[in-house]
C-alpha cells in the first residue's frame, strides 16, 4: 500500500431511503491539515421486489459547507484497515437528515433495489481526491422506500 494508512467507514445500521428523495447515506470529511483519496466503495440494498424500479446512486465530492459529518447525521466509527497505526483525523457519519453542501457527483449509476450490490475498487492512478476540509458522500435516490448499507475506503491525500 505504499506506506499509506487506509481507513473505512461503514453504515452500522441500515439507512432508510424515502421515495423520490435524495439522501446522503455515508460520508467522510478530511481535516484542515490534509485531503482525502477515495479508494473503494460498497453499496447494498435490502429490497425483495424483483420489479422494483432502480435506485439512482451517486458517488460525490462534498465541501461540507453545511452539515459536516455529525451534524444532521449520525456519527460513525472511523476504522483503520491498513498501514501504520496513526490517528486518522477524519470525521465520518451516515444518514443525513438535511443534505450537506456542496455536493458534486463524480459518478452515477442505476442499481436494482432487489438486493442490488456494488463492490468497486478504483484502479491505481484513477482514485478521486479532494483537498483539505473536503470529502466524499454516497447519495441515493430511490423511487420507492428501501434500505441501504454502504462503505467508503479512503486514505489521506
Amino acid at each position: 500500500m505504499g506506506g499509506q494508512a487506509g481507513y473505512s467507514v461503514i453504515t452500522t445500521a441500515a439507512v432508510a431511503l424515502a421515495a423520490a428523495t435524495a439522501k446522503s447515506v455515508v460520508g467522510v470529511n478530511a481535516t484542515a491539515n490534509f485531503g482525502c483519496v477515495l479508494k473503494k466503495y460498497r453499496i447494498g440494498f435490502d429490497g425483495v421486489t424483483a420489479t422494483a424500479v432502480p435506485v439512482y446512486v451517486e458517488i460525490c465530492n462534498c465541501t461540507f459547507a453545511t452539515n459536516v459529518p455529525g451534524t444532521a447525521s449520525t456519527t460513525e466509527t472511523l476504522w483503520q484497515v491498513y498501514g501504520k497505526g496513526i490517528t486518522g483525523g477524519f470525521t465520518v457519519a451516515r444518514n443525513w437528515t438535511t443534505e450537506p453542501t456542496v455536493v458534486s457527483p463524480l459518478d452515477a449509476f442505476l442499481l436494482t433495489p432487489n438486493s442490488g450490490t456494488v463492490l468497486y475498487d478504483y484502479p491505481l492512478g484513477d482514485c478521486p481526491d479532494v483537498g483539505v476540509s473536503n470529502g466524499f458522500v454516497i447519495r441515493c435516490t430511490a423511487p420507492a422506500v428501501v434500505n441501504v448499507r454502504a462503505t467508503l475506503w479512503f486514505e489521506r491525500a
